[in-house]
Order: structure tokens, then sequence, then C-alpha cells
């Protein structure tokens, strides 16, 4: 497998992918034992789209993506091309009032990564920023996760998470970290108007550097007996509130 190329596994990852990027898709592979619905639409996507379609084993497939679960469908598509400093710093540059950023400060998991990728689409983020050495970055497992979103939310990976939150901060954006010791509920906060949202890894949360760049630390307001949230959970509640404030402001 080439550095320029990678595989995309999955029913739904595969679809997504061919609808949103046909055009770095290069060819496909599917369980000759598949005969449903399902793989007829992935046939039908890559005859549009122009997508070499090959029929394999089930144990070709599992050598392809090394034991990862396929579903039947293995896509080798080109590498997106990477995106970090100088094209956070341009998309800023030419945003409004309307601009959300996501950061997650040291999320590692795959799944979560991918989870919280397809939350921000959902929820109208502009952009998701992770640190280029603490992160999987687009990996497989990430697409699969996302179905889709990896290819429709712009991804950043920077140098040092911490010196662009402070760039941000100079070019006008608010910054608001949650964390469970956060000064304030998330529901007593403006989220409105250009903002960053930054979570922290799983288990450590925010890193204490990146919580003294925040504009303002928030809570997620809890009344069980668990400690924490899951990072992609918390994520949800997050954006989902902002998403709310600011399609009522805007009415």
């Amino acid at each position: 497998m080439s550095r320029d190329t990678q595989l995309i596994y999955g029913l739904h990852a595969v679809r997504h992918a061919l609808e949103a990027a046909p055009e770095v898709c290069l060819e496909l592979w599917l369980q000759d034992e598949r005969v449903d619905a399902a793989v007829q639409v992935l046939q039908e996507a890559c005859k549009r789209a122009g997508v070499a379609v090959h029929s394999a084993d089930g144990r070709t497939l599992d050598r392809l993506v090394e034991g990862a679960r396929h579903q039947g469908a293995v896509l080798r598509r080109r590498v997106a091309p990477s995106r970090g400093d100088q094209e956070l710093d341009a998309m800023v540059d030419a945003a409004g009032s309307d601009l959300l950023l996501l950061a997650l400060d040291g999320v590692e998991d795959p799944n979560n990564l991918g989870a919280c990728l397809r939350t921000a689409d959902a929820a109208g983020v502009s952009g998701v920023i992770t640190g280029r050495s603490r992160g999987p970055g687009l990996t497989p497992a990430v697409y699969k996760v996302a179905c889709g979103a990896a290819d429709r939310v712009e991804f950043f990976r920077v140098a040092n998470l911490v010196r662009v939150l402070t760039r941000l901060k100079a070019a006008g954006v608010r910054v608001v970290g949650a964390t469970a010791s956060g000064d304030s509920s998330i529901y007593a906060v403006d989220l409105c108007g250009p903002l960053l949202v930054v979570l922290g890894g799983e288990g450590r949360g925010l890193r204490s550097l990146t919580a003294k760049q925040c504009d303002q630390l928030v809570h997620i307001p809890m009344h069980g007996q668990v400690e924490s949230l899951n990072v992609s959970v918390s994520t949800g509640i997050l954006l989902y509130e902002a998403f709310r404030q600011r399609s009522q402001a805007t009415r």
C-alpha cells in the first residue's frame, strides 16, 4: 500500500466515502458471497464515479485490512491532503461570526475521534483540531466510525495546540474548555459568536497548559453517581448546546 493511498472499510464508511469524495476513490473490493441491496448501492456508486470494482473472497479482504471488520467492502482511495496551522489560520481569517471549532486535546481512541467528527458534522462545526503528536489522525478506523463526516468536516493536525489557542484568541475567537472542575454550567454560558470548544482526552481531561489558555472553563451538570462521561458523549452535549443557542440567536 502506497503512502499516498489508504483503505476504507465497512459498508457505511465506503458508501459515504464514495458519496462525499468520489474523485479520490480508486478501486473497491467486494466480498463475492454478498449480493444484497447494500452491495448493489456500492456497485452503482462506483459505476457513476468510474471506480473499478473487484470481487474477492473473505480471506483476501481479511488480509487487506489485517483482520478488521470490513463487512465485505474495502475501498482504496487517495489520502486526503494534510491540513495544519497555515490552513487553519486561513479558514479562521475567512470566517465570520458563525465560526464554530472543536479542539480535542489528546483524544487517542480512533472510535472516540470518529464519533466526535460525526457529531461535529451534525452540529455545524467548521473544523476539528487535534495536536499532531497526540491523536490517531484520520485512520481507516476513524473513517469507519465517522460515517462520512471525516470527508465533510475540515480536520486540522497542528504542531502545538496551546500556541494555536493563543493565536485564535488574538484573532477574536473565544475559547471555552470543558472540565469537571469548570466554574460554570454549560447551560449558563454564552456559546454564540466566533467560538472554539476544547475537550480533553480519555481519562486525563484537559492538560493544565491547555486549560490556562481557555477564556472560560465549563462543566456538564451531572446528577448520577458516575464521575465522568465519555469524551464523545461530552462533545455531543456541549456542541448541541452551542447549536441550540446559535440557532435561537439567528431567528
